[in-house]
């Protein structure tokens, strides 16, 4: 009798929950975020487009010049030097932007504590990672140079990441989409150097993207240094009072990236580079169409954390995923009727079974979108460890289910498994923002804040 109590209870706040958020999303008052936030999201997706235009033209110059076989194995290689920042950032990146939005005089210890952190451990990482793949090659289709350069991206990765997250902090919008914009250049005028040079080999491509990450850490932190008078020096004090939200923080996006990217490795395992090259371009593809969520998200806290009333946290929150669902839906719709021809135009009918994976992955990106902007409050209040488990469930849910599905039916069951695990993490991270909507003793209605 009990577990149907419980069970009962569940469904209703599910119920509830699920009925609240339709009613906010399509109230008739239309929820207007301030206008600083605007012009900051306006400028960013904006600088985001170009990126898009910049990013498309590297993909399909590599895409083009290297294959199916080639642009997998490049795919392989990138996201193994992103799963190496992933497990070495310690969560610095979010904890970087929450202490230095609060406090901008730590700026300073905050650079030294990052560089720090970026090339010790992120060159243990790299150092570890290269002694396992050496004993067992199995694990990994990479190696020599191409191994080499993927493993040399995790250190520099790390603090491209930590360095421009304290830009975010410091509310240097400017500077982050300058940074942002100067990445993609350098490694766009590099590749093309490189077949103007007929050097289209896949590691020629990595060692130009490792060459523009170098030169734009460099940028960071000369962009930073005049923000403080004195030299960055670390602090141990600091850090140590950053480790628990750190700590959280991590493990959340560590569990969050798996969700994301782990099943690019597993098709890479189990069916090849030529499909994984396939499925990376259909991810790519979905990337680039669920940005603005990313770039509402990536505004949305720092100026979330700076600020000490739940309620106003909360309405911020509350415009900013009402205006992002508005925006996205179309966007989302144009994506899936114009997906065919534009993988047609811009690489090739070699690159025609990325359509169907593609397609399916929308409906999760909606979810995922959404869920980017919302979560956002929870962070901006202390991190709560439920996000952690939320993300943690999610990936071992989508590993799981991808070890039955890609066998069985390849790229198009790995889609399906990514938009399933997009919505139940949505679905949970909305029901933690309800309870803790109610136990501050806050409404969520539109009509009442």
């Amino acid at each position: 009798m009990n577990k149907q109590v419980v069970s009962r209870s569940y469904q209703k706040q599910a119920y509830t929950t699920i009925t609240d958020f339709i009613v906010n999303v399509f109230s008739s008052r239309v929820l207007t975020p301030s206008p600083d936030l605007i012009r900051k999201v306006i400028e960013t997706y904006a600088t985001r487009i170009l990126l898009i235009g910049v990013g498309l033209l590297i993909t399909v110059i590599i895409a083009r010049f290297l294959g199916p076989s080639g642009r997998g194995l490049y795919a392989v290689a990138a996201t193994t030097g992103l799963l190496g920042v992933q497990f070495g950032n310690l969560g610095l990146h979010a904890s970087n932007v929450y202490v230095v939005s609060q406090d901008p005089k730590s700026l300073s210890p905050l650079v030294g504590n990052s560089l720090v952190a970026s090339f010790v451990v992120g060159g243990f990482i790299a150092a570890t990672l290269a002694v396992l793949f050496n004993f067992v090659p199995s694990l990994i289709s990479l190696s020599g140079p191409l191994l080499f350069l993927a493993l040399a991206w995790i250190p520099f990765g790390l603090a491209f990441l930590l360095l421009e997250h304290l830009m975010l902090g410091m509310h240097d919008v400017r500077g982050y989409n300058i940074l942002e914009v100067s990445n993609k250049t350098i490694l766009l005028l590099l590749i093309v150097c490189l077949v103007v040079a007929r050097r289209t080999e896949v590691t020629s491509f990595l060692g130009a993207a490792l060459a523009s990450m170098i030169i734009s850490c460099v940028w960071a932190w000369n962009r930073l240094r005049t923000r403080f008078v004195a030299g960055s020096a670390t602090s141990l004090p600091l850090f140590r009072g950053s480790v628990r939200y750190a700590a959280k923080a991590y493990l959340a996006a560590l569990f969050a990236f798996l969700v994301l990217r782990a099943d690019l490795f597993m098709v890479q395992h189990i069916l090849g580079a030529l499909q994984a090259g396939y499925y990376s371009i259909a991810g790519s593809m979905a990337d680039y169409v669920s940005l603005l969520s990313v770039v509402v998200g990536t505004i949305l806290f720092p100026k979330l954390s700076a600020m000490t009333e739940i309620k106003a946290k909360l309405r911020l929150t509350r415009q900013a995923v009402w205006g992002t669902i508005g925006l996205l839906l179309p966007m989302l719709a144009a994506a899936s009727l114009l997906a065919k021809p534009a993988i047609r135009v811009l690489f090739g009918s070699a690159f025609f079974p990325a359509a169907l994976p593609f397609l399916l992955l929308m409906p999760g990106m909606l979810f995922l979108g959404i869920n980017t902007v919302a979560v956002q409050f929870l962070n901006s209040i202390g991190y709560p460890s439920s996000v952690v488990v939320i993300w943690a469930l999610c990936a071992f849910l989508n590993i799981g289910l991808n070890l039955w599905v890609i066998p069985r039916y390849g790229i198009v069951g790995a889609s399906v498994v990514s938009s399933i695990s997009y919505f139940l993490a949505f679905f949970f991270i909305l029901l933690i923002i309800r309870r803790t909507a109610v136990s501050k003793g806050v409404s969520l209605s539109p009509t009442t804040s």
